[in-house]
């Protein structure tokens, strides 16, 4: 493909670009879709939203009551460009890393790193020192703005990932900026600002320059980091946002996810400003307490997993949900009986979707009368979907196979061999077993891969079982998914104890906790059952499959208490399969 001239300085997204010939095929089908060559995403979301609605709307709120208007975030943001490039040295083309939760600040760190023609990085700050040195080595970024609350394992992770060394040549440490709640410091980033004019020109970026690096998990644990130029941040928003979503300039958005991942970058900061709008930002809070906030807030529109939704109406919060004009459920499977229940009591039909970090947001969904419950929707305008079959070729309705999806955005991995496992013939192959029918609806059917879909976050099982195993009291460890009615599914670890070690509940909370320091919390296993060997083939490998097969066993049929002296379910061998069974349900 041939890609128009580059404003970087700093070419290292450009040189590590897929090969071209595997590249997906692209195709903008949409007039909205047909974007200048020159294109700052930064300048189109927010500067073009201050000409068209004025500078005195509000954009950003937050429970606290904070109360950010366009005109304070875009003085904010150009602020941030001016320190970015007078003071920390950053030119077009560098990374600049974002630790940080949904803050009225991370949003004008995000819009004035792109201003300034540098690379967004984005990770969520709940990852541990180790997983974000493995995204600086990387990514490589010169810069990290942190959080104050997150500093210590950012100091951490950047002088790892320093004394690891690099292979790009000149690669160092990132400056650590810090920023946020209890930073009274001159060289904080907020103080820096505030000695800033706020005039900024924004960088006259390509349209096909890499704004945006966003890591994700692959079933190896290993991160893999997709790569998204200017041109990609405004296609979710004039594809789903504009012909399924359709806001309005006086709806607040509200959304549960973090800015790292993609679904809520859109719901939070994309879509809105593209639109006029406002977005609540929320740290951290449970369903109920999200919905609680939402709805003081006055929020109109709400992105959340299927998980949430049903949260909120267990614990009684319908009518909080009723006064949303428009609520999207995505990240997880949305089955028919939990839309008909969300419907039932509150009145609103929730927008289905499926979406992937390489797509950037959802490309497959239904609003309104095209709803068809049960079903995630049909290819949404910009997009073509289709079933492949085992071969690659399309497969005929009404036949299970792997989703595959073609349109505006598309995969590309920075310096990453899965590349070529994720593009087939063109296609956006998704890792997930879809069937449509013949009127175009898709249906899940399940995931192709071992990623683990928990409450809506993307776990990686290999990932878990490499800090398991780090413990001593581990000899032997498989992770797999365990159907879940309330999140979807679990993580769920089976253990081979270490000689001399009890399998029982308090190994079980000692896993725990111990798996929660050494990677994000959200991804520690909520159940842990003991057996005395795991399943494998001839050649020794691990048979997640059988391990599977025992839990979809059990939804089907309550376990009974093993017996001595009977076959072990899980691995075929005579003894108990659950050595105490201390398979624990602790909240974090």
């Amino acid at each position: 493909m041939n890609l128009s001239p580059s404003a970087h300085a700093d070419t290292f997204t450009r040189d590590h670009l897929p090969p071209a010939e595997q590249w997906p095929t692209f195709e903008f089908t949409l007039p909205e879709l047909r974007y200048p060559d020159r294109l700052n995403a930064g300048a189109a979301l927010l500067d073009a939203a201050v000409a068209q609605f004025g500078g005195e709307r509000p954009a950003l709120l937050t429970p606290g009551g904070e109360r950010w208007t366009y005109a304070d975030l875009q003085r904010r943001s150009n602020q941030v460009a001016q320190v970015l490039t007078e003071d920390l040295g950053i030119v077009p083309g560098n990374r600049v890393m974002l630790r940080a939760p949904n803050t009225p600040w991370t949003v004008a760190a995000w819009l004035g790193v792109l201003k300034a023609g540098a690379v967004v990085v984005t990770t969520m700050p709940v990852l541990r020192a180790g997983e974000v040195r493995v995204l600086c080595e990387l990514t490589k970024p010169q810069v990290m703005l942190c959080d104050a609350r997150f500093l210590e394992d950012a100091r951490v992770a950047c002088t790892s990932a320093s004394d690891a060394g690099s292979p790009a040549p000149g690669a160092s440490a990132p400056t650590l900026v810090a920023y946020g709640s209890g930073v009274d410091a001159p060289d904080s980033l907020e103080a820096r600002c505030a000695a800033k004019s706020g005039e900024f020109e924004p960088v006259a970026t390509a349209a096909d320059d890499v704004a945006l690096l966003g890591p994700t998990s692959g079933t190896t644990g290993v991160p893999k980091i997709t790569m998204h130029f200017h041109r990609d941040i405004l296609a979710n928003a004039d594809t789903f946002a504009r012909y399924v979503l359709k806001p309005l300039p006086d709806d607040v958005f509200a959304c549960s996810a973090p800015f790292a991942f993609t679904f809520g970058l859109g719901a939070l900061v994309v879509f809105p400003l593209r639109f006029g709008a406002a977005a609540l930002l929320t740290e951290r809070a449970t369903p109920l307490e999200l919905a609680e906030l939402a709805h003081a807030a006055g929020a109109t529109i709400l992105f959340t997993a299927p998980t949430a939704y049903r949260a909120i109406l267990k614990q009684g919060g319908a009518e909080l949900l009723r006064g949303l004009r428009q609520a999207v459920s995505a990240g997880e499977h949305l089955s028919r009986e939990a839309w008909l229940h969300v419907y039932d009591e509150t009145g609103l039909k929730l927008i289905n979707g499926i979406g992937a970090t390489e797509m950037l947001h959802i490309f497959i969904s239904a609003a309104g009368a095209e709803i068809k419950p049960g079903a995630t929707g049909v290819a949404i305008p910009g997009f073509r979907a289709t079933i492949l079959d085992a071969d690659g070729n399309e497969a005929p309705p009404n036949t299970p196979g792997r989703l595959a999806v073609i349109g505006p955005t598309g995969c590309r991995y920075l310096n990453d061999e899965r590349q070529g496992n994720y593009v087939v013939n063109g296609w956006n192959v998704t890792g997930d077993t879809f069937v449509r029918d013949e009127h175009g609806y898709f249906f899940y059917q399940a995931r192709s891969d071992d990623m683990i879909v928990s409450s809506g976050y993307n776990i990686a099982a290999p990932e878990v079982e490499s800090a398991l195993i780090e413990h001593d009291a581990v000899a032997e460890v498989a992770v797999v998914a365990r159907p879940d009615p309330e999140r979807g599914a679990i993580v769920c670890a089976f253990v081979v104890p270490s000689e001399g070690c009890e399998g029982d509940a308090d190994l079980a909370k000692t896993l725990q906790d111990f798996v929660k320091q050494q990677i994000a919390p959200y991804k520690y296993p909520r159940e842990v059952r003991f057996v005395t060997e795991l399943p494998r083939n001839p050649s020794g490998k691990l048979q997640h499959f059988r391990l599977r097969q025992v839990l979809r066993d059990e939804m089907a049929t309550p376990p009974q208490p093993s017996q001595p002296d009977q076959p072990d379910p899980a691995t075929g061998a005579s003894g108990h399969t659950h050595r105490n069974r201390a398979h624990q349900e602790v909240t974090p």
